[in-house]
């Protein structure tokens, strides 16, 4: 930690937003201006909307993360989660991964812990779900895919089978389209080198409460995808919910019932509930409360953005659109991050602060390998594509929006290679507890039993 007597910048979350708040205050600052300290329990941020390709393996899972203190070089990065702040004394409880608690003062508040992701008190969906909102859970998804196809190939018992080969995947907005989407095409090639798995052998089923998915892309993009994904033999389930999951036994509530040990979660986010203990002005639905500013309603040290923050959408209020609010997606997080950080250089110097207004660009997203939707807004005019040229749109525009030019270039070369090279289809399964071998070996060996015949000369 620094001891030196400057203001402190303090960013909560290396996220999307707090890594550009980050680097856009760092750039705009003067030498020994502030000293800006960034808390995060990672020591990365991940790209999220890259991680459905991760799964599939379509990107290397490293390339879609970015080290902090690699980026942030002029930045404390402190590993750890802030767990409380005094706004009176103007003071953080940090929280390290290991060691004591401690209090770190600041001067300057940026809350950009970002979100979680939305669940429900389901019967066993915390024991068998998988989510998909870190890196970590996109590895884990793509070996357990893998090792269910292990599992079916080499089983005799036909309801194993059945069951590692059924894949149940609830939520339909981006997340859960696109990784379904991704998902499929990696079992798909990956059967071809199984003798007794076939794609037939499969079961997708997606599975939302609402009437329609990919809402994002509007409701004719939005059928598109839904009829794409029924054409390669997805059971696709709408207006209905899950009523539970123990032991992989799936109940839907329109009756469906079916065994599976793949339940992917993907209906949604939330603000991170730690939001609750940091005195802040929250909304309706647990975001901060922030004006056109990015500051915090009340305030004029703290600023937030992203996903944990409550953003008026100006763009949206000119056109007409009463009580809009900005969407949480990437879009978004950058410009804000942008604003927010020259916001925050404005306020520490006393010059007048920018309005946060951006009007909406599109959406685009990738249904797996070739194959997308995509919704482009040029002034009043929307233009809407699908197939291989939306699956364009859709790496093109991710893949400039990644942070920094290293990860931008390992990104497009796996892609690169990808276009000569087949799709790796090996499951590291044995990640998830990689000290399990070691720990066999080192186990005492068995006394062996001593032969009837020695018993008998012993006694």
């Amino acid at each position: 930690m620094s001891t030196t007597e400057r203001p402190r910048i303090l960013v909560v979350g290396g996220g999307y937003v707090g890594l550009y708040a980050a680097r856009r205050i760092l750039k705009k600052m003067r030498y020994g201006e502030a000293t800006v300290t960034v808390v995060d329990p990672r020591s990365y941020m991940t790209y999220q909307p890259f991680l459905p390709e991760a799964a599939a393996g379509s990107i290397s899972p490293r390339h879609v993360v970015v080290p902090l203190r690699r980026v942030l070089p002029k930045a404390e990065v402190l590993t750890g989660r802030v767990t409380t702040i005094d706004q009176d004394r103007k003071v953080a409880t940090v929280s390290p991964l290991v060691g004591e608690a401690y209090e770190l003062p600041f001067d300057y508040l940026v809350i950009a812990l970002g979100a979680i992701s939305r669940t429900f008190p389901i019967p066993g969906l915390a024991e068998q779900g998988i989510g998909m909102k870190g890196i970590e859970e996109a590895i884990g998804l793509r070996n357990h895919v893998l090792e269910q196809l292990d599992k079916a190939d080499s089983t005799t018992d036909e309801d194993v089978r059945r069951k590692a080969l059924t894949f149940v995947f609830v939520g339909g907005g981006f997340a859960g389209a696109e990784t379904i989407g991704e998902v499929e095409d990696l079992a798909r090639d990956a059967a071809k080198y199984y003798s007794n798995v076939k794609r037939e052998d499969m079961r997708f089923i997606l599975v939302d409460a609402a009437d329609k998915i990919l809402p994002e892309v509007g409701p004719k993009l939005g059928k598109y995808g839904k009829e794409h994904l029924e054409g390669r033999g997805v059971e696709i389930y709408l207006s209905t919910s899950m009523d539970s999951c123990v032991d992989g036994h799936v109940v839907l509530k329109n009756g469906l019932e079916v065994d599976s040990n793949t339940i992917v979660w993907t209906a949604g986010v939330k603000p991170n509930p730690a939001l609750a203990r940091y005195g802040l002005p929250l909304g309706p639905r647990g975001h901060v409360d922030c004006s056109e500013k990015l500051q915090v309603q009340g305030t004029d040290y703290i600023w937030a953005a992203g996903d944990n923050a409550q953003v008026p959408d100006m763009a949206a209020r000119k056109a007409g659109v009463e009580n809009a609010w900005c969407p949480p997606n990437a879009q978004h997080a950058l410009r804000q991050a942008r604003v927010l950080g020259d916001n925050v250089i404005s306020g520490m110097r006393g010059f007048p602060q920018k309005d946060y207004e951006h009007a909406n660009k599109g959406a685009v997203a990738g249904l797996g390998l070739h194959k997308g939707v995509a919704m482009i807004v040029m002034g009043k005019m929307k233009i809407k594509l699908k197939g291989r040229l939306a699956w364009y749109m859709h790496r093109g525009y991710h893949g400039m929006a990644m942070p920094t030019w290293n990860r931008k270039i390992r990104v497009f070369a796996d892609w690169t290679l990808a276009m000569f090279l087949k799709r790796e289809v090996v499951s590291l399964g044995a990640m998830e507890s990689p000290r399990e071998e070691f720990y066999e070996a080192a186990k005492p060996a068995p006394v062996a039993a001593k032969p009837e015949s020695e018993k008998a000369k012993a006694s």
